[in-house]
Parts: structure tokens; sequence; C-alpha cells
């Protein structure tokens, strides 16, 4: 995955201790489970900074992370999500799950569910794979939505279908603890 297991952040921010949240084997915060882009190597913070400020959303995404991880430059989780929300705000997926990711832990912005959930949706309907399963775990969880299992399954569905380990958990925990999915036959 190119992403560390988000889903373990989602433990800490809400102590929730599910199976939707075993996956990966990741301890630190949501700002550092954002790993480089593996289509392309690592640019230098120079070289990310100029393509970044021609407008270039992929470079504008690596920014963002070198300041969220303060690989290359100071960390400044501010500014981070500031270049994040440059490259989200021209449809890149990644970005769009970077910014969700910074929003759900109040990294560099203030805590805020419903934008979390609003990025992640986003990149989730653009096929994010992680996005997919938090977007999951949000309305399981009622948070920055009502809570709506049925919503929360099909979130967990799509991820699962693309071969996620933590969807599939969450759905045979959901389906095992009685959240509303029928039991297998």
């Amino acid at each position: 995955m190119k992403k560390a297991a988000y889903a373990l952040t989602l433990a800490v921010c809400f102590g929730f201790t599910g199976p939707a949240l075993a996956q990966g084997s990741a301890t630190q915060g949501a700002a550092t489970s954002v790993q480089a882009n593996d289509k392309k190597p690592d640019l230098t913070f120079d070289e990310a900074r100029a393509a970044a400020e021609r407008g270039e959303a992929s470079a504008q995404n690596s920014l963002g992370k070198m300041y969220a991880k303060g690989r290359g430059v100071a960390q400044d989780e501010a500014k981070a999500v500031s270049w994040y929300r440059k490259a989200a705000d021209q449809g890149l997926a990644e970005a769009q799950y970077n910014l969700g990711v910074m929003y759900v832990s109040g990294r560099g912005v203030a805590r805020d569910d419903a934008q979390a959930v609003s990025w992640f949706r986003k990149a989730a309907e653009q096929g994010d794979v992680d996005a997919q399963t938090n977007l999951g775990t949000m309305y399981l969880m009622g948070r920055g939505v009502a809570r709506d299992i049925a919503e929360a399954t099909a979130w967990y569905r799509k991820a699962a279908d693309q071969g996620d380990i933590g969807a599939q958990e969450a759905l045979r925990g959901m389906e095992s603890g009685g959240q509303g999915l029928p039991k297998p036959q």
C-alpha cells in the first residue's frame, strides 16, 4: 500500500480497537503515515518547491509531505496543509486523502471530522483504497457524519474488493460482532 495504516490513527484519535483498525503495523501518527509516491523518485525540496509553485499537483502533494514530515525542511504542518489543499483542489486523490488525515488528526488545522469526511469522500470516489477504508470507519463510528452501518459497509466493500486487508477485517468483524451485516452462510 502507498500509505501506512491510517486506521491505526483512527484508533488513537477515537479509542476504537475493532478489526478495521488492526491493519498494518504502523505505530506513528497521521502526518507521518503518508509515504512517498511509489511511481517516481523522491524530489529534493528545491525541485518539489519549484514544480509546486508552477502548479504541478503531484509536486504540491510531495511538498506537503516534506513539510508534514520535516524531510528536507523544518517540519511545519500548517504549510503541509496548505500544499495538500492546493493539490487536492486540483483533484489529486492522494492529496485529498492526506488533507483528510490532517483534518481528522488536527495536525496543521483545527480537528474537523466533517472536513475529514469530505476529503476522504473525494479521494474514495476516485478509487483511493485507503480513503475508502477510512470513510467506512468514519461512518461506522459516526465521526463527521451520522452513524450509518450500510454506508460503512458499502465503503469497506469497495476497499475490500481492491484487496485492502483492513477493510476485509472490518467486514469480518462487523459480521461477527452483529454490526448489521448478514452472517456468512
